[in-house]
Parts: structure tokens; sequence; C-alpha cells
């Protein structure tokens, strides 16, 4: 049970506080409640391009990285369809240091053409890196809009094209920041040998006189019910001819979510998987087979990806997918297998939670989520899970009509 207190400040920003006397560090994070998916359809991207402007210096700090290293403390970010997240490890007597550097950029960031002409050619780079230049990187690109056609999901972080990146500008900057980045649009957790009455009035002395601001809560439109299969096919330069199904599934906040999870970890969870011992290592179809799930807040995918071997053809590669998954559909599953996937999952679970940064992360997500105590009872849900449930929510998951295919073929 992980024991935590939580305040909130008169200008709407939530507090969590867990003390951990196990740890000589102090782990610090700001989730902003903005992602991907609050974009304008027209100009994606901006989430994670604003992610990077925000080590580029504020009002009051133009270099951010550099006093949190004279404090003896680390930092780093990341940006997903849902959320910005922003997190700091240093040495508790520092602590200060991280209400300082925090307070100061959720204030006012040092707008400048110069340093958002600096981020924009960073953000390229890796758009072309990662999504361009990288054998299979484009199937973000190409499987999100095929998945989805009216929900903000159909454009991956990193956004749709290079030129909405490039043709930002200052004023888009400026507004995305007052839309997004305020008191009352985050969640701080702080977690260490600290206590309440440590933590309050520090919050309070440096949080506290940031004014809250008209948050522009944004009506997401919800995916409608897909109700026929979908299919792409493209050739690209790559070794491998490759598969990639994805399915619609629940929510984050769905009992169907945890069904889910536990059905990708029967297929796809280590060498001893289904999808593995019987499609790699029996079968010899793929050179390398996975299965999981988006962990979206909205509706998500379950994901299967999988490389062929050569000379196999696609057919016979997607036939044997499908027979798979049908295999879980009729319920051909052990208590065995359902217990081992369960146990494996409680164990990393449990592992995770001895690190006080991923504590901090998961009281703040479950927070945005409703309830910060939503963290002492993950794994109540997955062990909640029978095989009946298991059926049912793979019958009507994998579904034809619910699919969506991508087949990446090696140029000949």
């Amino acid at each position: 049970m992980i024991k935590f207190d939580k305040f909130i400040l008169e200008n709407g920003l939530k507090v969590i506080v867990h003390n951990d006397p196990s740890t000589t560090l102090v782990a610090f994070n700001v989730l902003y409640n903005v992602g991907a998916r609050d974009e304008n359809p027209e100009k994606t991207g901006f989430a994670h391009l604003f992610e990077h402007l925000m080590f580029e210096g504020s009002i009051n700090i133009p270099s951010y990285d550099r006093p949190l290293q004279l404090a003896g403390g680390e930092n780093n970010a990341y940006t997903t369809n849902d959320i910005t997240n922003y997190y700091i490890t240093l040495p508790k007597e520092n602590i200060e240091t991280a209400f300082w550097l925090e307070s100061d950029r959720m204030a006012g960031l040092d707008f400048s053409e110069e340093k958002l002409e600096i981020q924009k050619n960073v953000v390229i780079e890796e758009f072309n890196q990662r999504y361009i230049n990288q054998p299979y990187g484009d199937t973000s690109l190409l499987l999100k809009p095929l998945a989805y056609k009216v929900h903000p999901y159909r454009w991956p972080t990193i956004g749709k094209e290079i030129s909405h990146i490039r043709n930002v500008n200052l004023k888009d900057v400026k507004d995305f920041f007052n839309y997004h980045y305020a008191p009352n649009n985050a969640i701080l957790s702080i977690a260490g040998n600290v206590t309440l009455e440590e933590i309050k009035p520090l919050a309070e002395k440096w949080f506290g006189p940031i004014e809250k601001k008209k948050i522009n809560l944004k009506e997401i439109p919800q995916e409608p019910k897909q109700k026929e299969a979908r299919t792409q096919t493209v050739e690209r330069n790559v070794p491998f001819d490759a598969i990639y199904k994805v399915f619609h599934m629940s929510s984050k906040l769905e009992k169907e979510y945890y069904i889910s999870d536990l059905i990708s970890d029967l297929l796809s969870n280590g060498k001893s998987s289904r999808l593995y011992q019987n499609l790699v290592k029996n079968r010899n179809l793929f050179s390398d087979i996975n299965a999981h799930i988006t962990g979206d807040i909205d509706a998500g995918l379950f994901i299967v990806t999988g490389k062929l071997m050569k000379n196999i053809k696609m057919d016979e590669a997607e036939e044997a997918i499908n027979t798979e998954l049908n295999e879980i559909i009729n319920g051909n599953i052990t208590d065995y297998e359902i217990e081992k996937v369960k146990n494996k999952f409680e164990s990393v679970y449990q592992f995770g939670q001895i690190s006080a940064l991923n504590k901090v992360m998961d009281l703040a997500y479950h927070e945005l989520l409703g309830d910060a105590n939503r963290i002492n009872y993950e794994i109540e849900k997955y062990r909640s899970v029978s095989k009946e449930e298991i059926k049912l929510v793979a019958s009507e998951m994998f579904r034809r009509d619910n699919s969506s295919t991508l087949y990446y073929l090696s140029k000949k």
C-alpha cells in the first residue's frame, strides 16, 4: 500500500506527497494535462515541440540544466497522446532548487524566435531520424490514420508531417502555453524522505503566486465503432516483409483495459508466450512477433506486429496470427497460463514501485485519471480477471470488422 498526502493550492495546483525514507534522493514530477490529442489537426506536433521548448529557459532562469546540475540533480520529460510529464531527481537538501526551476517555467517561458528555431530543427531532425530514415519507422504515421478517422489519436506525438513543425510561429507557441500550461491544469507529485509539513510551505511559496488560467477544455471527438476491416499496402526499402494488425480496444478507465492487457501478455510476453513458441520457434514463420496495447486514456489500440521470415507468404503469416487470436476467443487457455501472466505483471509492477520516480509518475497519472489511490488497486484489477472475461473481450476485440491491417512489403 502506497500512502500519500494530497492538497490543492488556491490556484488549482494539485500536490501529492509520498514519504519514502528508503532513499536520500527526492523525485519531483510535474504532469500537465495536455498531449497530442489536444492539438489542432492542422497544427500537430505542438505538445512534443513544447516539451523541448520548456528546457530553453524561463523568465528568470536562462539555463534550466545548469543550476539543476550544480544541485546534483537530473531531469527529463516525455510527451504522450494524453499528457506531458516533466521530472527531476535530486538530493533532498537541494529540493528547493526543483521548486524554483519548475515554478519559474510554469509562470512563464522566455520565448524568442531564435530558441523556437533551434527546437524546431531539433524536432525535425528527430522526425527524420526516427520516422523517415529508420527502417519500418513510418509505421505509426501509417497505422494511426488507418485505425482512427475522427479521434486525435490519428496522429503520433511527433506530428502528422514535418511541415506542421516547420510552420510553427511564435504566436502559436505562446497561445499553446497560455491555453495549457497553468497550475490548474497540472499535478505536482513528490516522493522521498519528505513530509507534508515540509512540502506544503514550499509549494505555497513557489507555486502559490502563479495565477490560474482559463483552460480551454477541448471537446475530444470520440471514434465511432469501426464497421468494416481496413487494409493498406506499402512498399519500402526494408530487408523483410512485415505485418501490423490493430484492433480498437477500451479506454484506460474500463475493466476491459486490464483484460486486453493480459491478453497481450498471453500472446507475447517473453519466449514462453504463444506467438513466439508457435509462430517463431515451432513454425519459423516470423523472425520477430509481438503484441501490445497503446495504453491510452481514451479508447486505444491492441497491436500485433510481426516481421516475416524470407519466402513466407503474407497470406500464410496473417492466417497464422488469426489462428492464434481465435485460440484466445475459443477459450483454449489454461489456468496455468493465466496465473503465470498475472504473476509476472504483479512482480514487474511491485518491482517498479521500489523506485521513488516511478511512484511519483504513477501517483500523478492516477490522480489525472480521477484518484491517486487507484495506484493501490492495479494488481487487484488484474488479479480479478477471469478466463470467461478474456474470452468475451477477445471475441469482441478481435472481430475482423474491428481490424486495420498494414502490409509492409520489402521492395524486391
